[in-house]
């Protein structure tokens, strides 16, 4: 019987070849996505390099922790789960809030995975030796580190604001899982072309105006560094679910190239992370409750 594995947004660019990446390794591979018709082409896909169990499709809006909630319960009732990829990730050119009354990018990329993950804890300890693998990227170098609301000071700008909390969280959860069996790695995929960075990842809308006289010249070197295929951008993910050499390792970042890379130090701040706790607990509290609200 094949091990499972949970892919989430994988039904297209990154996510969708770290998924094939995991088939082809023999897991039973389910992604997670919004578009069912998205689900079934990438089905398909999986399906023809797979070499395990036949891989499924669930969908969800992972912007909603109702629906986290609601798709945690589906994955549990499966069974243990070998490995989990939280590869789910947005950025945006203006401000957004979900139905939850949270704003978007901090609700997709950390409450997300994070709400997800703890619901999960107990079913990657009984498939233990167990990874949780959460996307990461560089570009949380350039985001806001205070974590006393949802929202920092200053207006809306997408660089600024994404991946914000969510590598911390990473950090944290791999010293509390230590001697578990369960360890957990951040992967940076780092430039690939895909329908983010094709679109909201080239608007100056999202870096600060005084950024923004620079964005000719950041423009043509982000294009640069975009120009590789999803696939290779998927190769750090894929090695940090499966590959042999990591094993008795946690909290390790996988870069670009597929190599240990040393992580952002202010995202092992021990305050920072006393903070993303705090509120990522108020915000998704993993009984159900809706939490305290912050537009």
């Amino acid at each position: 019987m094949s091990e499972r594995a949970v892919v989430t947004a994988g039904t297209g660019g990154i996510g969708l070849e770290t998924a094939k990446g995991l088939a082809r390794q023999g897991y039973a591979v389910t992604v997670v996505g919004r578009n069912a018709e998205r689900g079934t082409s990438a089905i398909k896909e999986i399906a023809a390099v797979a070499t395990g169990a036949a891989p499924q499709f669930v969908t969800a809006d992972l912007a909603s922790l109702d629906q986290v909630r609601a798709l945690a319960a589906h994955l549990a009732a499966e069974g243990p789960l070998k490995v989990l990829v939280n590869n789910v990730g947005a950025m945006f050119t203006q401000r957004r809030q979900t139905i939850d009354g949270i704003e978007s990018s901090f609700a997709v990329n950390h409450l997300s995975p994070y709400l997800l993950t703890e619901l999960l804890l107990d079913r990657l300890q009984a498939a233990a030796p167990s990874r949780i693998v959460n996307v990461t990227s560089a570009a949380v170098k350039a985001a806001r580190r205070t974590f006393d609301a949802v929202e920092p000071p200053g207006g809306y700008y997408g660089f600024h604001w994404y991946g914000r909390a969510n590598l911390a969280y990473t950090l944290h959860l791999a010293e509390r899982l230590r001697g578990t069996g369960v360890t957990v790695f951040a992967a940076d995929p780092g430039g690939a072309a895909t329908s983010m960075t094709d679109g909201t990842m080239t608007s100056p809308k999202i870096v600060s105006p005084p950024l923004r006289l620079l964005w000719p010249l950041v423009r043509r070197t982000f294009a640069r560094a975009t120009a590789g295929p999803a696939s290779v951008a998927a190769s750090p993910s894929v090695f940090a679910a499966t590959d042999g050499s990591l094993d008795g390792q946690t909290g390790v970042l996988i870069g670009p190239g597929v190599r240990p890379t040393p992580v952002f130090r202010a995202a092992d701040d021990p305050r920072t992370i006393a903070k993303v706790l705090e509120l990522s607990r108020r915000l998704a509290p993993l009984d159900g409750g809706h939490g305290v609200q912050h537009k």
